[in-house]
């Protein structure tokens, strides 16, 4: 049974240098508190926490010699505030992606325009966008929900970072017949997520089975988990190697790996080894990923 990678998998930039931000507030001295988990994967906070960083779910819980870290999905500015009123230090880890989406609804909402973000309004990206234009933006989930929408002035339409392409792009649509001028339209899905997804959908076609690998209540890997189910009937998402169920590929000669954007290295490299192992009983070196 061959084991193959998808091509664009694993940490962002964005995770990847909140993780490394993380790392060297650690080497401060002073005790390091995330507001919220740092990123969706419990198995990377578990590491880390093992480090010495706490999570917090409040910034009144934060100490005034405690490093206060704002997480990669960022913070309403107000929250902002009130952790710099707090802490000895605020590190800001907030993905540029995400600081780019809440600029844009920022500067939309003081030119007193609307604006449409396609996403999860109960995802913390999303409430942090909302709080930087909280009386003119609109969060939908898809196109049938800009129905509900009310007229709409010279609106700005936005994604969430981790949205698959086709649902921004109806949203936007729909969004037209709503406003009262030719809507800004700018893809704000980061690129990370389009290579990832491409990656993920181009191999799927290829396998027998496909695993992704990422926290259950991390979007961009449900989305990816979404379009590899596209090329894919047996796709599965994963947190751990333990989650393999070998009878799931009795039948396969192709096995397809790819990750979320908040999935570290060590936990890809657990799965593919997993992986072999059952595809070569005899032998757990045998398999391979290309």
């Amino acid at each position: 049974m061959e084991v193959l990678l998808a091509n664009e998998y694993g940490f962002c930039f964005g995770v990847e240098r909140a993780v490394e931000m993380v790392e060297d507030a650690l080497g401060v001295g002073a005790p390091v508190r995330t507001l919220g988990p740092l990123i969706h994967n419990t198995q990377e906070m578990q590491r880390l926490e093992c480090e010495g960083v706490a999570t917090i779910q409040d910034p009144e819980q934060v100490k005034p010699d405690e490093i206060a870290v704002i997480r990669a999905h960022g913070v309403t500015p107000l929250v902002q505030l009130e952790l710099e009123k707090r802490a000895a230090q605020v590190v800001d880890a907030t993905c540029p992606f995400v600081t780019r989406v809440q600029r844009l609804a920022e500067r939309a909402a003081t030119e007193g325009r609307h604006v449409v973000v396609a996403g999860n309004p109960d995802h913390p990206e999303m409430i942090g966008v909302v709080g930087y234009a909280p009386d003119n933006t609109f969060v939908v989930r898809d196109a049938e929900e800009v129905a509900n929408l009310p007229s709409l002035h010279a609106p700005l339409v936005v994604s969430q970072t981790t949205l698959k392409l086709q649902t921004f792009l109806e949203v936007a649509e729909a969004v037209r017949s709503k406003a009262d001028a030719e809507p800004q339209v700018v893809n704000t899905i980061c690129s990370a997520t389009r290579d990832r997804q491409d990656a993920a959908r181009a191999l799927a076609g290829m396998v027998d089975a496909f695993y992704v690998i990422g926290g259950k209540h991390s979007s961009n890997s449900i989305k990816l988990l979404a379009v590899c189910q596209e090329q894919c009937a047996k796709s599965f998402l994963i947190e751990t190697q333990d989650e393999i169920n070998p009878s799931d590929l009795s039948d396969a000669k192709r096995v397809g790996v790819t990750a979320g954007a908040s999935t570290p290295n060590w936990l890809i490299d657990q799965v593919i080894k997993r992986l072999r192992e059952l595809g070569n009983p005899g032998n757990g070196n045998n398999g391979h990923a290309n």
